[in-house]
């Protein structure tokens, strides 16, 4: 298709006044350019439809058969553009468009729907989609452009960069009239007599936790191993065996006292990061993708244990 053949959007606009105002000269007006404009974009846009749009009369310009055929693609073109002018003004005003978030399970599950929630009631128009994963997923879905942002432990990547986002800690949950409930504090060497709740064994918590025993020498009495976090802390509230979980897993639970958090004296504080990861070759953050990291950023877990168990 040759240039003359392609169709352009003041053609169209020119149509579209010619046919709603019933002359070239009333057109004029409503479009506030000459009568030579009007008449050329005219009849290059009869060239590149190969057709007549209009008769022309004594009295105007009004519209052939193809010219009524073509009238409603030629508004629905414009209403298309009007939407499309709209939608990038939303866009660079941060109020709407399209974000992707790819996020490690415990993340999406007990930190993001806090943080969607705000965000959506300040960006109502932006679209919002959460992809879960383990991290390693989640690191394949930013590099291949599936998400803007991923939520996940670090990996180190050449095409990527990082931003720590909070740290969640380890921590060992029992039933409310469990032993172990009452002091709130016991030493590791008391755990081997207990049966051990495990999660996902694909997730780096299932060997962060497996690894704290081996380490510590200890050999649990048994243990039992679940594919989520959820299902581990019903096993608990069940009386099946006590479990080292994300503790903004079971801030909840805690916070109701379906469950009892308890201090390991002589184990130090377990903690796993979680950051924030985007493409390196994307640039500056977009207006969207800034105020949902402020969002993130202001809803983040609190940082200090004691305020966390309070929670």
């Amino acid at each position: 298709m040759s240039e003359q053949d392609t169709l352009q959007m003041p053609q169209i606009e020119a149509f579209l006044a010619v046919a709603r105002r019933g002359s070239i000269s009333a057109a004029v007006e409503e479009l506030v350019v000459s009568q030579p404009a009007v008449t050329a974009r005219i009849q290059g846009l009869e060239r590149a439809l190969r057709v007549d749009l209009f008769v022309r009369t004594r009295s105007g310009s009004r519209l052939t058969e193809a010219g009524r055929a073509f009238l409603p693609h030629a508004e629905r073109t414009m209403t298309a553009i009007a939407a499309g002018r709209r939608a990038v003004a939303d866009v660079l005003s941060g109020s709407g468009g399209r974000l992707t978030i790819g996020a490690a399970p415990a993340v999406s599950t007990y930190v993001l729907p806090a943080v969607l929630h705000r965000f959506q009631a300040e960006h109502p128009l932006v679209q919002l989609s959460v992809r879960s994963g383990h991290s390693e997923e989640v690191l394949d879905m930013v590099l291949r452009e599936e998400v803007e942002i991923g939520l996940m432990r670090p990996i180190q990547h050449a095409e990527t960069t990082i931003q720590p986002l909070y740290s969640d800690e380890l921590v060992l949950v029992v039933h409310r009239g469990h032993a172990f409930a009452a002091p709130g504090q016991i030493r590791m060497a008391d755990m081997a007599t207990e049966h051990l709740i495990l999660f996902d064994r694909t997730s780096s918590y299932h060997e962060l936790t497996s690894s704290i025993f081996r380490q510590a020498g200890i050999d649990p009495r048994g243990y039992l191993e679940v594919d989520n976090i959820d299902a581990a802390k019903r096993m608990v509230e069940q009386r099946l065996g006590i479990a080292l979980l994300p503790l903004t897993s079971v801030q909840a639970e805690i916070g109701s006292g379906r469950l009892a958090p308890v201090t390991i004296a002589d184990m130090p504080p377990v903690r796993r990061q979680i950051v924030v990861v985007r493409r390196r070759d994307v640039g500056e953050p977009s207006t969207i993708v800034g105020d949902f990291l402020r969002t993130l950023e202001a809803l983040r877990p609190g940082q200090t244990r004691e305020a966390r168990f309070l929670a």
